[in-house]
């Protein structure tokens, strides 16, 4: 699938491209503060930084901070907040697994305007949920009330985690070859991207949030509070067994732009394109008249986490996952050749 222009998302306010040429721009001023520990910085799922020069010999810190979009203003009109904590940890900690890291520890960050004990312990409820699951420890966080910010009833998340792997099993992606297959872990639906141009589509096609949807089984708010799913806990347990290669959290971009980002120089997918939707997608593409190409770089399409391992395993993942009660499925072979 070639690269698009994300034109309907860019009219419903968000421009992916400009986000790249931010992260760009970024990765170049935090060179000005590396130094000795530093493996990986900006612009991966992780960052990494060795403590070797420290006097801990083989381990690795990795880091990562995420929020969850605007789908906390689905939240706030459904006034249901436990959900969002839950997608706060698992956008967090399973971009820090991708790296082979166990999640540590998280902290949180809330900010609003009028927080209440009761709609924070919501937030916080959600929190615990997503850390219990992930198998990592909530360490701290900072609430902020800034009612000249936010409009009441209003408030942001954003959340942080730390991970540790010994420098030995920290998976890099540079093993990858011609071959390799990539395996789709299934989603939960939408998780947490792509919402600026989901609430566009519902809204005008006129679909309030308690419309009950067949295709759903449920209303429409129930489907876009789905929780994200923690990939973190069956992940570490696939890298206990499976020599794996590399591995991608599917998050804004989709598959076509979080994929290539672990792959060597040379290397690309080629995706087969033949796994089930969810029907959630199928819903916004048929009501906002989006192409497919656009779909498949803003939302998850049904793949939350991909890994590449080798042909011959490929069977073992897919029987770790079932284990865990969790789809997976063959979405593309690894083609090319890598740079020299």
């Amino acid at each position: 699938m070639t690269s698009v222009k994300s034109s309907e998302y860019t009219k419903a306010g968000v421009d992916i491209d400009a986000a790249a040429a931010w992260v760009s721009k970024i990765k170049q001023m935090a060179e000005q503060t590396r130094d000795a520990g530093v493996l990986s910085g900006v612009g991966g799922f992780s960052g990494l930084y060795s403590l070797d020069h420290l006097g801990f010999e083989d381990l690795v810190l990795a880091a990562g901070a995420d929020g969850v979009g605007t789908k906390v203003i689905i939240a706030q009109m459904m006034d249901k907040h436990d959900t969002v904590g839950i997608d706060l940890v698992a956008m967090n900690v399973d971009d820090v697994v991708t790296s082979g890291a166990r999640p540590l520890f998280f902290l949180d960050y809330i900010a609003g305007s009028g927080l209440t004990p009761e709609l924070v312990g919501q937030i916080v409820k959600g929190i615990v949920t997503g850390c219990q699951a992930a198998g990592c420890v909530l360490l701290g966080g900072e609430t902020a009330q800034m009612p000249d910010v936010y409009r009441p009833g209003e408030y942001d998340l954003a959340g942080f985690c730390v991970g540790i792997a010994h420098k030995s099993r920290l998976t890099d992606g540079k093993a990858i070859k011609q071959g390799d297959i990539v395996v789709g872990l299934a989603s939960s639906g939408l998780h947490s991207n792509g919402y600026t141009l989901a609430r566009k589509v519902f809204r005008e096609a006129g679909w309030e949030l308690s419309r009950h949807v067949d295709e759903f089984g449920r209303t429409l708010g129930e489907e876009l509070l789905e929780p994200t799913r923690i990939y973190a806990p069956l992940l570490l347990k696939i890298m206990d067994s499976v020599s794996v290669k590399a591995a991608a959290h599917i998050t804004g971009g989709g598959i076509v732009e979080n994929i290539p980002r672990i792959l060597p120089q040379g290397l690309k997918v080629e995706f087969a394109f033949d796994w089930e939707v969810p029907r959630v997608f199928r819903v916004i593409q048929q009501l906002g008249k989006i192409s497919d190409a656009e779909m498949y770089r803003v939302f998850n399409m049904g793949i939350g986490m991909a890994v590449v391992v080798a042909q011959e395993q490929v069977d073992k993942v897919i029987a770790l996952c079932s284990e865990s009660g969790i789809s997976a499925f063959v979405a593309g072979e690894i083609v090319g050749q890598p740079a020299r």
